[in-house]
């Protein structure tokens, strides 16, 4: 059902006991680690790499707590070679629409 998104990944994080702990902490991921990741084409356009590499950074472990590997691969291919990483975030911005709508989906069915 989920392309990205790894349900049993993220029970292993954050445990299956406490459900709000659990809501809370997706959408903390949903509200600033993704709406970070959307905003760096303005950064990108300005050649603002620190901040996209802030940012990139500042994703990563969350990318790993919802089980999304392949994006925390994209998030590491970027931090490593910053001025030739357009393409690789273009990659990335599709996985980020994706990760979005599974990780809306599974607050709605936890």
């Amino acid at each position: 059902m989920y392309q990205i998104v790894n349900p049993q990944t993220i029970f292993q994080y954050f445990g299956d006991d406490d459900k709000e702990m659990i809501k809370e902490m997706i959408l903390i991921i949903l509200e600033t680690n993704l709406h970070d990741l959307k905003e760096l084409d303005q950064f990108y356009a300005q050649n603002d790499y620190a901040t996209v590499k802030k940012r990139c950074h500042k994703a990563k472990p969350s990318m790993s707590y919802v089980g999304a590997l392949e994006a925390r691969k994209l998030l590491e291919a970027i931090e490593a070679d910053l001025e030739n990483s357009r393409s690789k975030y273009d990659l990335l911005k599709t996985q980020i629409i994706t990760i979005e709508q599974e990780l809306k989906d599974f607050l709605e069915k936890l």
